[in-house]
């Protein structure tokens, strides 16, 4: 049951990495919080931050804390900071303060948010989504390409495993996340010989934006996606 005199949690989709990619409910949101959180161990360290701060210079004026979340495998130490980040908002939220949570691209894809949202809710207190624009939306705008056209299928793959695996499946293949295992990607994605385009660091400095297969080295960053589609047949 949500209790009464609490502030409301807003967790906040800040985009892909342009600062005009923000939602305008996204800037109106963040203006009108009291205390704002981000993701990362400090200003200089969070991208969801240095995003929202250049749509909103005032940002830097407001109460802000920075939550820093292992990428590890250890899932108890992971929970751990979870819930150690939802104590933090809590007290806040408790005090009447309204408070915005920044996540890169939107709060409902692989979402670092979304843990705590839960658990604000399943203590009782208000929190609500403010939708973002996703990275990979981003992507296939900058190359001219729609990610689903007619009954094509679109599929969201993370993870080396299973994105080696799910490259297969018909129509439009994003992946993400899959960081160290790239190699492995790159050579999959090689061997189907489907078209692919690859996007890092999409909207931030040091954005990189290649075609085909070539293009992939396997050493690619974290902020790196890959649109893989079938070929047609009007492109043999």
């Amino acid at each position: 049951m949500e209790q009464s005199g609490c502030g409301c949690l807003y967790g906040i989709g800040v985009g892909p990495g342009d600062p005009e990619l923000m939602t305008v409910k996204a800037i109106r949101v963040i203006r009108r919080c009291g205390v704002i959180f981000a993701p990362g161990k400090g200003e200089t360290e969070s991208v969801a931050y240095g995003i929202a701060l250049k749509a909103v210079p005032e940002l830097g004026e407001k109460p802000r804390r920075f939550v820093d979340i292992p990428m590890v495998h250890d899932r108890a130490a992971v929970e751990k900071a979870y819930d150690e980040a939802a104590d933090q908002v809590e007290v806040f939220l408790r005090q009447g303060e309204d408070v915005g949570f920044l996540n890169l691209g939107d709060v409902t894809l692989y979402a670092t948010y979304l843990h705590i949202h839960r658990r604000l809710l399943a203590r009782g207190c208000r929190a609500e989504l403010i939708n973002g624009i996703p990275s990979f939306c981003a992507a296939a705008a900058a190359f001219h390409t729609g990610l689903a056209e007619g009954h094509e299928q679109l599929h969201i793959l993370s993870k080396p495993g299973q994105a080696a695996e799910g490259i297969l499946l018909p129509g439009t293949k994003v992946v993400m996340k899959s960081g160290r295992g790239m190699k492995d990607v790159a050579e999959a994605v090689k061997k189907s010989g489907q078209q692919v385009f690859l996007a890092e660091n999409v909207g931030m400095d040091g954005e990189r934006l290649a075609c085909g297969p070539e293009a992939m080295t396997g050493q690619e960053g974290y902020y790196t996606l890959l649109i893989v589609k079938d070929k047609k047949e009007d492109e043999d």
